[in-house]
């Protein structure tokens, strides 16, 4: 390792900008690119919007309703004044579509995945982690002060290992439903049989399934038939198929009990605000009386998948909505990203440490809203990356 300059040394700012450097050398840099409401007038391939609810007028109406109800704010964490009626609503809509007995909403998902792992282990606890899981669930696990042991992806055998060679009373088994960036499902039959022979929890954290996964889209939990186990605890995000902003973990009436009295971050943060509130509580009626558009956009995701296959690219079969085309180079990856945004298409661009390296990627959600002329537009694109940077 080369000697540190004394310039370098004594000035924060110079070491901040020669990393800044380095990263944009090796096409690491991440900009903000503010957006009109239209997406600049791109077809949206980015966001995570799956059913195409984010403009629906019905959400926006829920939305003001609660606005004019509530005010622009909650007020305060939930615990003092930031609990309406529509947080309790909205708590026991979502346990009831997902199938679980209680359920309590968080400002984010990313909060909800800090909640619930750090309320559920602790000190002396053991938490196992899927090695691709989120990074909010890597955080919590981080800051749970367990021992955390990371096992391969999708590996039920190495769960069953850890569960079995443990010294901890308490162990919690923590992975995605869906996982973000390859669209995989986890084996969330065969985790749970694991956790219930070994007297663990299982933590499974549905952000990218729920709306999309399962009948009328009540999650992966639910179709693996596991939903509403007594060990079995759920975390999700209402920013995706529900189109608003907040989170929640469902589980049994203790764990919502003890994330009450024990959760961080619910605890000392403020309450998810009236508009999010009522638009997710709308998106929820969407979803039950259109029960195809789940379906809708998990066929139009293989659609998607079988369009990069066809030209040569790598990517997977999807499960649910998301669908990568893995480019390797990040520098690649942004010049694909770029491509499409010159041919119309605003997609993902995903490179490390998001996704591990050699594995840059163009990250492309379905939406159940894509119709025929936008899929065609989406394979000349991906024919013109294909033709100019794919592997």
């Amino acid at each position: 390792m080369g000697q540190v300059s004394d310039r370098t040394r004594h000035d924060p700012i110079r070491r901040l900008s020669e990393a800044t450097e380095r990263r944009e050398t090796a096409g690491l840099r991440r900009l903000l690119r503010p957006r009109t409401g239209d997406f600049d007038g791109l077809v949206d391939l980015a966001s995570n919007d799956y059913l195409g609810l984010s403009r629906d007028p019905r959400l926006i109406d829920g939305a003001v309703r609660a606005l004019h109800e509530y005010g622009t704010g909650s007020t305060g964490s939930r615990l003092v004044t930031g609990t309406t009626r529509l947080h309790d609503e909205l708590d026991r809509r979502l346990a009831a579509f997902c199938g679980t007995a209680s359920g309590l909403t968080f400002s984010s998902g990313y909060l909800a995945n800090l909640g619930a792992v750090t309320a559920l282990s602790g000190p002396g606890a053991l938490v196992v982690s899927d090695q691709v899981n989120h990074a909010s669930i890597v955080d919590a696990c981080r800051l749970s002060r367990a021992r955390v042991k990371i096992v391969p992806h999708r590996d039920v055998a190495a769960v069953e290992a850890v569960l079995a060679e443990r010294d901890e009373e308490v162990a919690v088994v923590v992975t995605d439903a869906v996982f973000s960036v390859d669209g995989d499902v986890a084996p969330l039959a065969e985790l749970h049989r694991v956790v219930r022979e070994h007297g663990a929890l299982l933590v499974v954290d549905e952000a990218h399934a729920l709306g999309v996964v399962g009948e009328h889209g009540r999650g992966a939990a639910w179709a693996a038939g596991i939903a509403g186990e007594p060990d079995v605890v759920l975390t999700l995000t209402l920013s995706k198929s529900l189109a608003s902003q907040g989170g929640a973990v469902l589980g049994a009436p203790e764990v919502r009990e003890t994330l009450i009295d024990t959760a961080r971050s619910m605890i000392f943060d403020t309450g998810l605000n009236p508009a999010a509130l009522g638009s997710a509580l709308a998106a929820l009626d969407v979803i039950e009386t259109s029960p195809e558009l789940p379906g809708r956009a998990r066929a139009i995701a293989r659609r998607v998948s079988k369009i990069a296959e066809g030209l040569g690219m790598e990517t997977t079969t999807p499960d649910a909505a998301v669908v990568p085309v893995v480019l390797g180079d990040p520098r690649k990856a942004l010049r694909g990203a770029e491509i499409c945004r010159e041919s119309g298409f605003r997609v993902g661009c995903f490179r490390p440490p998001s996704v591990p390296q050699g594995r840059a990627c163009l990250r492309i959600t379905a939406r159940a809203s894509l119709d025929e002329a936008e899929l065609t537009g989406l394979e000349r694109a991906l024919g013109e990356v294909a033709r100019a940077v794919a592997p």
